[in-house]
């Protein structure tokens, strides 16, 4: 009952008549765009031994950096569960490259801590700094999507300027060294595919 009241919606009822409204043509290009395309390629699922060392790098690259947080009472960043992602998953996509990965993230973290110390943590804060980071990150070509994560923790944990060296650039060169040593062990990656 309820879908056929929001067809009616559409639809305009003019002295007995029904009448479709007419959808703008800019409206219409936009919906279409939602659609998507058709895949070109199949998904395909890693040889046994890379889906192997996706997990132990996984495992070694956030124990580390746990047990790092732990030692020196510092907090673990959720952004880095999803770096994690990339460089041990997908080593091969230019975000998951070092430059991206550390640059990515350090850039990140000061837009973050920038934004708090200017600003303060109001509602609209953590919006701002996770913004700026993404515009800072594609204009210096350092793209790396848990960036906008370290930026937002920045601001709603009330960072201070510390938190770009430590939890965020040392966890960042842990994820990546431990990347460099465990990718390469497989002979289908090469890691990194460049440095810059």
């Amino acid at each position: 009952m309820q879908q056929a009241n929001e067809s009616r919606d559409l639809i305009s009822l003019h002295k007995g008549k029904t009448m479709f409204l007419e959808v703008p043509t800019w409206l219409n290009k936009y919906l279409s765009k939602l659609k998507g395309h058709k895949r070109t390629t199949p998904l395909v699922t890693p040889p046994p031994l890379d889906v192997i060392l996706t997990w132990l790098g996984a495992f070694l690259g956030i124990t580390a950096i746990a047990l790092f947080a732990q030692e020196f009472s510092v907090p673990i960043v959720a952004s880095f569960g999803a770096s994690a992602v990339l460089v041990y998953g997908v080593p091969d996509a230019p975000l998951s490259q070092p430059r991206n990965v550390i640059m990515g993230h350090i850039l990140s973290a000061v837009a973050g801590v920038s934004t708090f110390l200017l600003f303060g943590l109001t509602w609209w804060s953590p919006a701002l700094g996770t913004a700026l980071a993404l515009v800072i990150m594609i204009l210096t070509k350092t793209t790396h999507p848990p960036g906008g994560a370290t930026a937002l923790f920045a601001v709603l944990s009330k960072a201070h300027p510390f938190y770009v060296f430590n939890p965020i650039a040392l966890g960042a060169v842990i994820l990546v060294v431990i990347g460099l040593i465990v990718n390469n062990l497989s002979p289908n990656r090469q890691y990194p595919k460049y440095w810059f």
